[in-house]
């Protein structure tokens, strides 16, 4: 047994096209001040992947990136590349296919920008390009909205799990659209990894709590005074959060009702 994994992650473990994971956290890796601050958040907060954007890091010039590689590699942590900054189907299969081979991996995060503003995906185009990626074997993992029928059509396709947002990337919000998660998780039997909007851990508890699988992390951790110490309470929040709905939470209820029920007489009235 692994004495650094809670035992509860030992026993329900993520489980992502077959394979197995010991986390619920997934990590982002850019925007970190100095790299020995994203060693220490990874070290702290032991991610289960962590994600990193061939288009943004400079992977296919290894001399840009000789050193953030090196720190990938030394941090023995599962990689998921993204497609970060892809606006067209082909911008997206071209990447993913380099970050194949950069990384040696059919995992892909698939994040096809349809507004530059909101930074949405493009849900007319997703789907199809889903399915192109899933063809040429990749195991892929896209990044949408909380549309429940844009989810489904994901599934349909071929994704074993779908990475909605909570709100749009890097806003920090927490889940702006509850009806609409919980609906999701209701209608939906393959794994939801909540990706963008979480600013704070209370949110990935809440989220873990409805009976998300996983959440993915950047910017609120990134950007935080101390980045380290957040990773740690996000790792912490997540824990708790899964075990809370594993443990079956009371339902509201709509008056007040006494956790010590009164009976009669005080107990130390009572003759033996």
């Amino acid at each position: 047994m692994d004495m650094n994994t809670p035992p509860l992650a030992q026993e329900d473990p993520l489980v992502l096209y077959g394979e197995t994971f010991a986390g619920r956290l997934l990590l982002g890796t850019s925007r970190y001040p100095p790299p020995a601050t994203l060693e220490a958040a990874v070290k702290r907060s032991q991610p289960a992947m962590l994600t990193a954007s061939l288009r943004r890091q400079g992977a296919a010039q290894p001399e840009a990136g000789a050193a953030f590689w090196k720190l990938l590699q030394e941090l023995a942590v599962p990689v998921l590349p993204n497609t970060a900054g892809c606006h067209t189907t082909q911008e997206v299969i071209t990447t993913a296919q380099m970050a194949r081979e950069v990384f040696n991996t059919p995992w892909i995060k698939l994040e096809l920008i349809g507004d530059d503003y909101s930074l949405q995906p493009d849900t007319l185009n997703l789907v199809d390009c889903a399915r192109q990626l899933i063809n040429d074997g990749f195991k892929v993992l896209p990044y949408c909205t909380e549309d429940l029928v844009l989810c489904q059509r994901l599934v349909d396709v071929g994704c074993q799990a779908v990475m909605p947002w909570a709100a749009p990337i890097g806003t920090g919000q927490g889940p702006v659209n509850p009806y609409a998660m919980r609906l999701l998780r209701e209608r939906l039997s393959v794994p939801l990894i909540v990706d963008a909007g979480l600013g704070l851990p209370s949110h990935a508890c809440t989220v873990m709590e409805w009976g998300f699988d996983a959440v993915l992390l950047n910017t609120a951790v990134a950007l935080a005074q101390s980045p380290v110490d957040m990773a740690g309470a996000f790792a912490d929040a997540v824990r708790a959060g899964r075990a809370a709905y594993r443990s079956g939470a009371m339902q509201p209820q709509a008056s007040a009702q006494p956790s010590t029920p009164v009976m009669g007489t005080p107990f130390w009235h009572h003759g033996s």
